[in-house]
């Protein structure tokens, strides 16, 4: 590497710090050395090297998402930048900043053979909020320019809304050691240059004007049976302007467990957490139609909020500050294309505590709240006399022992489902996470990790025996970089949501297969699953019913891996959420009637 190419990428990543960027992820590579030892040399990055591209990928993400901050991504040429797409389509559908950095071959060696040589231009599609391939740098003025302009850029946009992955495809030639120094500029006292971004962005957020929040607010009240539903969501500043919404309209607030809504100082007072058992068909929710929602977030978790919005159609705003079109129950609906806290204050401003006859009153709201302390009471009375391992217990138990600060990461399938049911509304300032752009179940013990590695306080993950396979490699990047995690291992042997399906009715006679549910969709695997944890040198423990609560009091914010596997059967899982749902839904049922 001639000390021209050196220059060049000393410029490209002073501007990526400058531009933000803290954090690096890499894995092993040939054609990547100029940028991963320029990315070492940089005092203001920290770089983790991980063995496993797909995994590697997903702890950038948990990075992330964690800090706000565009994370870098840095792989080799060939399939190791394939297996970055993963967590590029997670990090597109969930709005996560990345800067996917892929080495490649220069041009005179691709399509004739070389090895580890594929095309890479465009590799990960419409997934990549932008591509661009640099050039072989030649030391000249306006590459070095183009370096730091094409750095900052990526930079700005990945940040901007909606957040994603940008894609950098870098050719080098031979020699890929460098003849100069790759270590940071010096910056000359008081010098603007050294301060200031080659490229930089000044953005604001989208705003409704006066007469917009006019509208909205005209038509939520003339309505006396509203929701206020907060979906998923990472908005620190949002929990407490939704609860001034809450408070100004009379209209409760059905919270998925990833808006930030359930856990908080923030003013909980208007905050329904057993919405998925409150909206579920029934009595209860047949005398408790909403005849307009105002949604906040991406979808919910809940199914039967969904079910719900089709069955009733009622008048539906969606509101999105990156100008998205998350609506997929395909009901009618308005998008607001608008600051989520701004439209949510000015809404607040504007329906003061005096609203004319016929809007919300305190009887809708006490309603539902009421509703909201049945099931609870339903629900835990029927948990503390249980004396079987169950799905959804390992979320109360980890709503009481994370502190202040903590992160709670779930996996997909059954675990975020389960997070939704269980986990309570709480004071506790808890951070709830979950993949759900793709809702993919690989990459979730990578994604806390990824998490871990820049949180002050604890990190916690639920996570299913079928997502924990998928992704030991991450044990790896943990021993590799000293992290701490706590996971509670859901091991029922198997795909446990396929039980909830129709899949599960294909064993009947009446479907004309023969008998392979356990085959398709089942797929045990019989693995002991201790044994793997302890061969990377990490704590395994079986919990049971009644032992997991405490072990989770003792090992919560302790360092190193700890591992708690409550082992469960996946037919009988079903029965007890089917179980407990009859009664929650009996104890409504007798409110409407009583």
């Amino acid at each position: 590497m001639s000390a021209a190419v050196a220059e060049g990428l000393r410029a490209f990543t002073e501007e990526l710090v400058r531009a933000g960027v803290s954090d690096a992820v890499a894995c092993p590579g040939s054609r990547s050395t100029p940028l991963v030892l320029a990315l070492r040399a940089h005092p203001g990055i920290r770089l983790r090297v991980l063995l496993d591209e797909r995994s590697a990928g997903y702890v950038a993400l948990g990075m992330a998402r964690t800090t706000g901050r565009a994370a870098v991504l840095l792989g080799t040429s060939g399939t190791a930048a394939v297996n970055f797409a993963p967590a590029v389509v997670e990090a597109s559908l969930a709005r996560v900043p990345l800067v996917v950095l892929t080495a490649d071959r220069p041009a005179e060696l691709r399509d004739v053979g070389a090895p580890q040589t594929i095309d890479q231009v465009h590799l990960y599609g419409r997934h990549a909020k932008w591509y661009t391939e640099l050039p072989l740098i030649d030391g000249a003025p306006e590459t070095l320019a183009h370096l730091r302009s094409v750095a900052g850029r990526a930079v700005a946009t990945a940040l901007a809304g909606p957040a994603g992955p940008v894609h950098i495809d870098a050719p080098f030639r031979e020699p890929l050691v460098p003849a100069g120094s790759l270590g940071a500029i010096a910056s000359a006292p008081g010098s603007a240059e050294n301060r200031v971004p080659f490229t930089g962005v000044v953005a604001g957020a989208r705003r409704l004007d006066g007469v917009g929040l006019d509208v909205v607010a005209a038509r939520l009240a003339v309505h006396e049976r509203g929701l206020i539903v907060a979906g998923p969501a990472d908005d620190a500043k949002l929990p407490s302007s939704l609860a001034r919404l809450a408070a100004s309209t009379g209209f409760p607030i059905v919270a998925d467990p990833l808006s930030g809504l359930r856990a908080g100082a923030h003013d909980r007072s208007n905050v329904i957490a057993r919405g998925d058992q409150l909206v579920r068909v029934g009595p209860w929710i047949d005398a408790h139609r909403p005849t307009i929602v105002i949604r906040f977030g991406a979808m919910p978790t809940s199914k039967p909020f969904t079910e719900l919005l089709r069955a009733t159609r009622p008048e539906l705003f969606v509101v999105d500050g990156d100008a998205g079109w998350r609506e997929a129950a395909l009901v009618p609906a308005t998008h607001v294309h608008a600051d989520a806290v701004a439209t949510a204050d000015g809404l607040a401003d504007r329906l003061t505590a005096g609203r004319p006859s016929g809007a919300s009153g305190p009887t809708w709201v006490s309603d539902w709240l009421d509703a909201e302390r049945i099931a609870g009471e339903a629900m835990n009375a029927w948990s503390a006399q249980l004396e079987e391992p169950f799905e959804g217990s390992p979320f109360p138990a980890l709503a009481r022992a994370l502190p202040d600060g903590s992160v709670l990461w779930a996996g997909n399938s059954m675990p975020v489902r389960d997070l939704d049911g269980w986990f309570p509304s709480t004071d506790r300032s808890i951070a709830i996470r979950s993949n759900r752009g793709a809702n993919g179940i690989d990459g979730v013990i990578s994604t806390a990790l990824g998490s871990a590695a820049v949180s002050a306080g604890p990190v916690a993950l639920v996570v299913g025996d079928l997502s924990f396979l998928h992704d030991l490699g991450a044990f790896v990047a943990a021993r590799l970089h000293d992290l701490s995690l706590t996971i509670v291992l859901v091991n029922n042997d198997g795909g446990g949501i396929f039980s909830f399906l129709a899949q599960a009715a294909t064993d009947a006679p009446a479907v004309g297969l023969p008998a392979r549910y356990e085959e398709l969709f089942g797929t045990p695997h019989g693995i002991e699953l201790g044994p793997l944890v302890q061969a990377f040198g990490f704590e395994h423990r079986l919990v049971d019913a009644r032992t997991m609560e405490p072990i989770l009091g003792e090992i919560v914010g302790q360092p190193g891996i700890h591992v708690l596997e409550l082992r469960t059967d996946r037919a009988r899982n079903v029965v007890l959420h089917r179980e407990v749902a009859a009664i929650v839904g009996a104890a409504l049922a007798d409110r409407v009637s009583g």
